[in-house]
């Protein structure tokens, strides 16, 4: 295939009758819409439900009065404009402001919005912060989607930061090996970046996003393939999202697939409740039962992966439940006397965050931020 052809209005999308194309643009008039040739082909557009259309094609309901444009709080963790430092050792520098294709679900469709200046383009004060403390020793480029920008501006970036004594980990938050697999295999030069900053010491980790099997196809398993060759260590997350891989089948598929092709699954994460995602997000005890029964048939190497939510105090993993209660656990926490606290609540089948839980049965510690909302409730 030629490289890809980005599409960013639904009228070039033939398969959308003119009316179909006239309603979804009120939803496009809020939240915008991109997509690629690539990718429009993997929709099985006789099937209305199918799982990548889904994924990727505006819904009537994204407009229904639901959700935060910042559902994690990331606004009150920038520390200079580009970046983010909510855990001590991992700070986030959000360098772009596109992705090569926008999830209907993101929780951070607000970067994408009008008038939005959150992202730095010049990560320069980014890496002057980073330089300037020494507990960070992990970076994750993310934004939008790093691998969107140039060959030769993502070196540029990465140099900076392989500049910094104690950054030993640079995390490449991407979903561009599902979305544009070719960005990958035809262009020989990031591979050699990948090369060249890679080292014995001091690793790239590229933290992939594939959300259902089918966006396995050959050449994005290729383009995997190629990354791992030139030294990089993969790991997937992705969200639990109704209708697209919300039952076990298709997440152990995803997950045995991935494991196959040498990339850990990682993290499966509760859907944030960001404004639009009304029919994304499902219930936390759904989707818990759900991932149980998909990890107890994979094997040992897709059972790494953990339930997740990005709260705004932390990310917290969804551990387990009885009849009656359901166990959270900080994984990492916004402030550090929280990290491997318990959480413990009565159960609330409706809950899609955990906001939603009012029963607090018992825990050691827990954020008076969190506390306080557990108090007014």
């Amino acid at each position: 295939m030629s490289k890809p052809r980005y599409i960013t209005s639904l009228t070039k999308v033939p398969e959308l009758s003119e009316e179909e194309q006239q309603e979804l643009t009120q939803v496009t008039e809020q939240f915008d819409f991109r997509s690629n040739d690539y990718y429009q082909q993997l929709i099985d557009w006789d099937d209305p439900d199918d799982p990548i259309r889904r994924l990727i094609m505006p819904d009537l309901r994204e407009l229904e009065e639901w959700g935060d444009l910042d559902p994690s709080g990331e606004e009150s963790y920038v520390k200079v404009k580009g970046l983010e430092h909510k855990y001590s050792p991992t700070a986030l520098l959000l360098c772009s402001d596109v992705c090569a294709g926008y999830c209907r679900y993101c929780f951070r469709k607000r970067l994408f919005m009008r008038d939005n200046d959150e992202i730095e383009k010049d990560v320069s004060l980014g890496v002057e912060y980073i330089a300037a403390h020494p507990e960070i020793t992990n970076v994750l480029l993310t934004g939008g989607d790093p691998l969107i920008l140039s060959t030769s501006r993502l070196r540029a970036i990465i140099a900076q930061l392989r500049a910094i004594p104690h950054v030993r980990i640079i995390r490449i938050g991407t979903k561009l090996p599902a979305f544009n697999p070719y960005r990958i295999v035809d262009d020989p030069e990031l591979l050699q970046l990948i090369r060249d900053y890679t080292l014995p010491d001091k690793k790239i980790y590229i933290m992939s996003h594939f959300d259902h099997p089918r966006e396995l196809t050959d050449v994005a398993v290729a383009g995997l393939q190629a990354l791992l060759d030139a030294g990089a260590i993969i790991q997937n997350q992705h969200p639990i999202i109704t209708g697209i891989n919300d039952n076990p089948e298709t997440l152990v598929e995803l997950w045995n697939r991935l494991s196959a092709a040498g990339v850990t699954p990682y993290y499966l994460f509760q859907c944030r409740p960001a404004l639009g995602n009304a029919p994304y997000t499902m219930p936390i005890e759904r989707a818990l039962a759900i991932f149980e029964a998909a990890r107890s048939r994979t094997s040992g190497l897709a059972k790494r992966v953990r339930y997740m939510m990005s709260h705004r105090t932390g990310k917290i993993e969804i551990c387990g439940m009885t009849e009656s209660l359901i166990f959270f656990k900080y994984h990492s926490a916004a402030k550090r006397e929280n990290d491997g606290r318990m959480l413990i609540f009565e159960r609330n089948p409706e809950a899609a965050w955990l906001d939603d839980y009012t029963e607090l049965v018992d825990t050691h510690v827990i954020s008076s931020e969190l506390q306080a909302h557990h108090t007014a409730a």
